[in-house]
């Protein structure tokens, strides 16, 4: 059994990406973003392990679900852990894969890091860089502040004008 250490979950999020999601937030953040609003996901040493399995199990019973969403803290100080949880949902269900991170795409690249490479081809989107206050906006959708993208990393289609 593999573990991943989070802050919680959200099992009918309607405002991390389109449609009802699934949302993970993992415990720990290096990144400590001036106003960022999931302040208590940055300890390390906080939150909870919890079974990836178990993860897995309520995104399959949960009918109404789009998708499942991975956030933060910062999933790609866990990428061993969020890649297996994102292979077994990729073959126990239909669900799309959204994953936030505070690093932008070229930064995750540069590391070179094999899981979290697998991961990004696992995954359909991607929402890269760090929240900055002094581009909050608030009238994007799903994202705090207009230096944050929206990476399409699979060809899919989806509306993400709500």
């Amino acid at each position: 059994m593999c573990k991943i250490r989070i802050a919680g979950l959200v099992n009918d999020s309607i405002v991390d990406g389109p449609g009802m999601r699934l949302t993970i937030f993992c415990q720990g953040c290096p990144h400590n973003c001036k106003g960022c609003h999931n302040k208590h996901t940055h300890d390390f040493k906080g939150g909870y392990d919890m079974d990836i399995d178990e993860i897995v199990e309520k995104a399959k019973k949960n009918k109404i679900l789009s998708g499942v969403t991975f956030s933060g803290g910062e999933p790609m100080c866990q990428p061993k852990a969020f890649l297996q949880l994102a292979k077994k949902i990729k073959a126990e269900t239909d669900l799309n894969i959204i994953c936030y991170t505070g690093y932008t795409i070229e930064e995750l690249e540069q590391m070179n890091n094999a899981d979290i490479n697998e991961l990004l081809d696992i995954c359909d989107w991607l929402i890269d860089g760090r929240f900055c206050e002094e581009l909050k906006d608030l009238t994007l959708p799903f994202r705090g502040s207009s230096n944050q993208r929206i990476i399409e990393l699979k060809n899919n289609t989806i509306d993400w004008t709500r």
